[in-house]
């Protein structure tokens, strides 16, 4: 496609008039992330294509502040959502190779040619700022998930796995708050520990106080499931709330392969609570 170009135009129009084109070569550089373009914006509602946009026009109008502070957004957006390093990594080195070559595009159709002096201190203060964007975005990303794993240790130190017996051979685990994986590992490893030491044969895990699990944790779910059969114990879950089992569903876990499922409590109680009464 052929480039626009007005005499007299700055390297900011340039991109602007032409930014079609320069989203376009950018996707072609960054072959890996191209197809995680979607999945991005579904996930963290992150707008890759328009973001590098912005940080490009920020760079070549020298606006380090505006850069670094964009940096520190992208780096707590992508670590909230768990985004790789990975890709953010290739997505720079493609920033910067599209506004190179737009660069040089740019000096070719300028009847006004950038002497040497000059567009070597413009590439060196680009080359810097896009520096400064990436050393913002992982400063913010680090620190943002250094605090996460701090506030996730915190927890997991006063968690309390309660563990409520309704029989010699039933008790019940109520499941409450936000469930990450890291917590499911924790409740998990104390779970099968008391199921040995008290020869718990059946364990209902109530969901009904569940908020909120996320994707990894329902997975590790699937996989405590089997852990607990292993034990010699029949695992029920009770109280799924609807928002999950969608989740479960659009995630193809098959919990009632490895469970007993039951709406409430009340009904896996009727099941298992009165039966222990009639001996």
């Amino acid at each position: 496609m052929k480039l626009k170009y007005k005499d007299n135009m700055t390297i900011k129009h340039f991109i602007i008039e032409n930014q079609d084109v320069f989203k376009r070569e950018l996707l072609e550089e960054a072959i890996n992330v191209r197809d995680k373009i979607e999945e991005i914006k579904l996930l963290g509602n992150i707008n890759l294509v328009e973001n590098a946009l912005t940080v490009v026009l920020y760079v070549v109008d020298e606006l380090e502040d505006k850069v670094i502070k964009f940096g520190n957004q992208e780096g707590v957006a992508w670590a909230k959502h768990d985004l790789t390093l990975a890709l953010k990594v290739e997505w720079i080195q493609a920033i910067r190779t599209t506004l190179w070559n737009f660069l040089y595009d740019y000096d070719q159709l300028n009847s006004h040619s950038i002497n040497s002096d000059e567009f070597f201190r413009m590439g060196k203060e680009i080359n810097s700022l896009i520096d400064e964007f990436f050393k913002g975005f992982f400063i913010s990303y680090s620190n943002y998930k250094d605090e996460l794993i701090e506030a996730q240790r915190k927890l997991v130190e006063n968690l309390s796995v309660p563990m409520i017996p309704i029989s010699s051979t039933t008790s019940i685990i109520p499941l409450i708050g936000t469930m990450d994986e890291i917590r499911m590992k924790v409740i998990e490893e104390k779970i099968l520990m008391q199921i040995g030491e008290k020869s718990i044969q059946t364990l209902i895990l109530d969901l009904s106080g569940v908020v909120q699990i996320d994707t990894e944790a329902l997975k590790h779910t699937s996989r405590f499931l089997d852990g607990i059969v292993m034990m010699g114990c029949k695992p029920i879950i009770t109280g799924i709330r609807p928002d999950i089992v969608k989740k479960i569903v659009e995630l193809n876990i098959r919990l009632k392969d490895k469970a007993e499922i039951r709406a409430t409590l009340q009904q896996a109680l009727d099941n298992y609570l009165i039966p222990d009464r009639a001996l």
